[in-house]
């Protein structure tokens, strides 16, 4: 059945639903690839801790819960998550924090949380801090020594860093991490709570926690022994529902499957009517006329008889021609005659028994003209 139904489409349809199928096939075959090797590529939304690649923070989260610290990843929005100001919060490179978002972060900071913010975005989180947050500027720190005495830089000597970013005045933070001119990290304290503000992530991503001392300052700032939860909804994680929860991958599949079912419908269903012709048919010449009308006296004899239905379809045609109605009498299409290219004697031929062999081939004249006419003007 699907082999006849494929012979029987056209070859512009048989282009359009074997390019569809193609690239389903192969979003269908990269997904099942996908899903076989478990996505053991490299990858993953930035500064996300499920992200592998060179700049997650997959081996940070590893490397917390190797240290005896709860890990958990809040795949909820932070204003309807359940914040317990035991634990430390880890917002790193978000890509959009709410109002409602950093109102419940302050809240949770000022009853004795712990937050690490660190990276682009989290100005509008730092913004809300007594006295206001640090300025972020592009030029970055290479490497940052300790600048202050804190439990954050214990044992610490340098941590290095991408150089994407820094803080170019502190705010109302203290001073924590940077060179000469400016600052990679600062600490706040806040009610109860404690924030660090990291201008550049990098120091936490997979790509450099291994460098320097940048692990034992991962270790330092979450707290000793407390639980840490990584904010993944700014990452993009838990906030799709519905259709927008598939797979982008799988979306395009499936899309591409209905594109080609309507198109393999459509090639198959009954069309309202005959199909148009291609090309328009051009009237048999003037000869067959006058043939088959012979032949017809030939046989009979009887010339009114027989020219009878050309008469007919030649005042038809004339009718059509001059735009009167059905009820047009004679009288009233041989005055709109003279618009239209027929001789006197053709006219005539029109209106009155044929009794001559002139009369005859007259009328096929007369139909011959308006035929041509007719058929010039649907070109």
């Amino acid at each position: 059945m699907i082999l006849d139904a494929w012979r029987a489409m056209r070859p512009g349809t048989r282009v359009v639903v074997g390019a569809v199928v193609i690239v389903m096939g192969l979003n269908l075959l990269s997904a099942g690839l996908t899903l076989v090797t478990g996505g053991s590529g490299p990858g993953g939304p930035t500064s996300s801790s499920y992200a592998t690649g060179g700049d997650g923070l997959a081996a940070y989260a590893a490397l917390l819960a190797r240290h005896g610290h709860g890990v958990d990843r809040l795949r909820t929005s932070l204003d309807r998550a359940v914040l317990d100001p035991a634990v430390t919060l880890v917002v790193a490179d978000p890509g959009d924090v709410s109002p409602a978002e950093g109102r419940a972060i302050a809240a949770f900071v000022a009853a004795g949380g712990r937050l690490v913010a660190a990276g682009r975005g989290v100005e509008s989180v730092l913004a809300g801090l007594p006295g206001g947050g640090p300025a972020w500027a592009d030029a970055g720190v290479r490497a940052g020594r300790p600048l202050v005495p804190a439990p954050e830089v214990a044992g610490v000597d340098v941590v290095e860093s991408a150089g994407a970013g820094a803080w170019d005045d502190p705010g109302a933070t203290l001073p924590l991490l940077g060179d000469r001119d400016r600052l990679l990290a600062t600490v706040a304290s806040v009610g109860t709570g404690r924030v660090i503000a990291l201008a550049d992530a990098s120091p936490l991503q997979n790509r450099l926690l291994a460098r320097a001392d940048n692990a034992a300052f991962g270790l330092a700032v979450v707290g000793a022994g407390r639980p840490v939860a990584f904010a993944e909804a700014q990452h993009g994680y838990g906030r799709r529902t519905g259709v927008g929860a598939i797979p982008a991958r799988w979306r395009w599949a499936l899309a591409g499957g209905f594109l080609a079912a309507v198109v393999w419908m459509w090639s198959r269903a009954r069309r309202l009517g005959p199909p148009d012709e291609v090309e328009i048919a051009a009237p048999p010449p003037r000869r067959a006329y006058v043939d088959a009308m012979a032949a017809a006296l030939a046989r009979t004899g009887q010339r009114d008889v027989v020219v009878a239905p050309l008469q007919e379809r030649a005042r038809r045609r004339l009718t059509a021609r001059v735009g009167l109605g059905r009820d047009a009498t004679d009288d009233d299409l041989r005055r709109a005659a003279a618009d239209v290219p027929l001789r006197p004697e053709e006219v005539d031929a029109l209106f009155r028994p044929c009794r001559s062999d002139d009369d005859v081939v007259a009328v096929g004249r007369a139909l011959a003209r308006l035929t041509e006419h007719s058929v010039m003007t649907r070109r």
